[in-house]
């Protein structure tokens, strides 16, 4: 997990104690129009005492957590995660939304609504707690296939069947094998004749895998499975005593696909045959815009395959897509992921929206440039905010029709 420093922490604390007043000044204006006493002084007694303890328990936390052990300190971060937004969120919602009403009354009615407003405000608050509620506590390990159809190949691959993971995060699960369980079964079921995995198998270190080994492995394809690497798995956002113990940290990263089974793509190619058509898998080290590191080298991948017309690319970051792939190569298929939808959505009639549109143009799903396409996954684990609101996690099934 990254590390901020105390001033982050204490404008970050600013920020929750600024809405917490905001929102407590509404809270008040509705909590005076009740008649019993006890329970006005109840409600503003828990407010209080939920905020105050929340901010000395992330400055104790700033102060402990660089004595922590990694596991101890991952599980309690996103534990605070959890807890921030749970909080926040539905208090800045109900502040601007009873704001808003309050304002609108006041222009457009003579007499104050004793109803209508406090009621409306305070379910503007309710409503979001519950969504995110139901997104750490349900949501986050509901397992969703997206299938898709893909017509970029000839017809003698027609009915190629690709599995298509990404961002497992393995530490966040906190070694609750049984969890990823489901998903290896569900996989299995689809009945894949590839598998492909594109990045972020950890959080940061080698001892998140203890133990997944045996889960992992238990993944089949009929033809193979293939990988590469992600952001978080060059232990880049840790602390290292020295260059040999990340070094080692990465080896042991690398080593572990042997282990399950997988073939991991170092900026190389491997060339697969599927009934009478032959298939250049290409996968690329992580590729991404700044502050991301570009380990990837594109031109070094495809260097025993350039001559080959089917290909398909494993780049874990989606950016690297626009910026290498498109109208520079003649590759017709590119996998990612990294974004994880931002583990919060919208669906409305089959339209997607997420926050994270806004830093990447092709954050999930499929996108298609001239005779290119690209897919980016929604990511099967989790990193930070322990939840997924309205973005579930995600495999993907594509089919050569």
């Amino acid at each position: 997990m990254r590390s901020y420093s105390f001033f982050t922490i204490l404008i970050l604390c600013g920020l929750l104690l600024f809405v917490d007043i905001f929102a407590f000044y509404w809270l008040q204006s509705i909590t005076q129009k009740i008649k019993l006493p006890y329970l006005e002084t109840i409600i503003i007694s828990g407010f209080w005492i939920f905020t105050i303890g929340l901010i000395l328990s992330i400055l104790i936390l700033k102060k402990r957590v660089d004595q922590m052990n990694t596991y101890r300190k991952q599980v309690l971060i996103s534990s605070f995660y959890g807890i921030v937004i749970a909080s926040f969120v539905p208090k800045l919602i109900f502040s601007i939304v009873i704001s808003i009403l309050y304002f609108t009354n006041y222009l457009f009615s003579e007499e104050e609504s004793l109803l209508i407003v406090p009621v409306v405000g305070l379910l503007s608050g309710f409503l979001p707690f519950f969504v995110i509620l139901n997104g750490i506590f349900r949501t986050l390990y509901r397992f969703k296939v997206y299938k898709i159809n893909v017509d970029i190949f000839p017809k003698d691959v027609t009915g190629l069947r690709i599995v298509h993971i990404s961002d497992l995060h393995l530490g966040s699960f906190n070694f609750r094998y049984h969890i990823l369980e489901r998903a290896v079964i569900i996989i299995n079921n689809l009945e894949p004749d590839f598998i492909f995995f594109t990045g972020d198998l950890v959080n940061n270190h080698a001892w998140e895998l203890k133990g997944w080994s045996k889960v992992l492995s238990k993944l089949k394809a009929k033809y193979g499975k293939y990988s590469v690497l992600g952001n978080h798995d060059y232990g880049d956002y840790s602390k290292w005593k020295s260059k040999k113990a990340k070094q080692s940290n990465f080896e042991l990263i690398k080593h572990f696909y042997d282990k399950i089974g997988f073939k991991l793509l170092l900026n190389e190619s491997h060339i697969i045959n599927f009934k009478n058509e032959k298939i250049a898998i290409v996968g690329v080290e992580n590729w991404g815009n700044p502050p991301f590191k570009q380990y990837g080298n594109l031109e070094k991948s495809l260097i025993n395959v350039n001559d080959m017309p089917f290909k398909i690319l494993l780049s874990h970051d989606p950016s690297h897509w626009v910026e290498e792939v498109v109208s520079n190569t003649n590759i017709a298929l590119t996998l990612s992921g990294h974004t994880h939808g931002m583990q919060a959505g919208l669906n409305i009639r089959k339209k997607e929206w997420s926050p994270i549109k806004y830093k990447y143009k092709q954050w999930a799903g499929l996108y298609k440039i001239n005779s290119q396409y690209l897919y980016v996954n929604r990511g099967l684990g989790w990193l930070g905010f322990p939840g997924r609101l309205g973005m579930r996690p995600e495999i993907t099934l594509l089919e050569m029709v």
